[in-house]
């Protein structure tokens, strides 16, 4: 699959779906929030990159700590949401940018800061992706990820993936911690620190937010249930189809 036909699926993916995720407990919740805003302390002055910003919710929670938000995505739709919801809400420094994550349109050292949460499985090359963040933040900038994590194992990862990309088409990987490190590693970004969360995925919302196909809910039920028991303790697995998985939270520098 080309670049070009991927962002098509991932920009027919969302923008339908882009006033659920707005909704969406599982987005607009989260410990995460609490740790990148800490990093906004006394940040004032700064401008946020929030890469792949979805339905806005890293821009709402940070827009009172800083000077200015761009919340960035490749859907209009969600960019729309985001906008109103600004509006709604009283932020008057936050703007929309639509674009990809491999092509930023923003000038070198532009932003103090970038955050991403829940958008990095999406994209279609990380590493590329990875080098106009670090070429958009300024020397001694920070970037903040958070995602769904891959264990690493083949066996989890294996079914990780599958689960995901049948749920959702635009899908493209989980990274494990490990590839993680390495691509941000050589793409000259200095992990500060990171940490692991666990996520509980209720079933009947987490495929209805994207609007998953029949076929599609009834194969991820049927997979669950036919794998191992070590893939079904692991991811916690219910009879609903409901399910843990990890997510990752990493710092790093320019």
């Amino acid at each position: 699959m080309t670049a070009t036909v991927h962002t098509q699926v991932v920009q027919k993916q969302f923008g339908e779906q882009a006033s659920a995720y707005l909704s969406s407990a599982v987005h607009a919740q989260g410990t995460e929030f609490a740790l990148l805003q800490a990093e906004l302390v006394g940040q004032g002055a700064a401008r946020l990159l929030d890469l792949g910003c979805g339905a806005g919710h890293v821009s709402f929670n940070m827009a009172p700590l800083v000077k200015e938000v761009v919340a960035y995505d490749l859907s209009q739709q969600m960019l729309d949401v985001v906008a109103t919801a600004a509006v709604d809400r009283g932020f008057e420094n936050i703007r929309t940018v639509q674009g990809a994550a491999e092509r930023l349109p923003f000038a070198d050292g532009e932003f103090d800061f970038v955050f991403s949460r829940y958008s990095a499985h999406h994209w279609s090359d990380l590493r590329l992706a990875l080098r106009e963040v670090r070429r958009v933040l300024k020397p001694g900038g920070v970037v903040a990820f958070v995602d769904v994590l891959s264990p690493g194992s083949p066996l989890l990862d294996t079914y990780l993936q599958t689960a995901e990309v049948l749920r959702d088409t635009s899908h493209v990987r989980d990274y494990s911690a490990a590839e993680w490190m390495q691509q941000l590693s050589e793409t000259g970004l200095h992990v500060r620190n990171s940490s692991r969360q666990r996520l509980r995925l209720e079933y009947t919302s987490w495929v209805e937010r994207m609007r998953t196909p029949e076929v599609l809910r009834a194969a991820i039920l049927e997979l669950q249930q036919a794998m191992g028991q070590e893939v079904r303790d692991y991811y916690e697995i219910q009879a609903d189809g409901t399910f843990s998985t990890d997510v990752l939270v990493v710092f790093a520098e320019r």
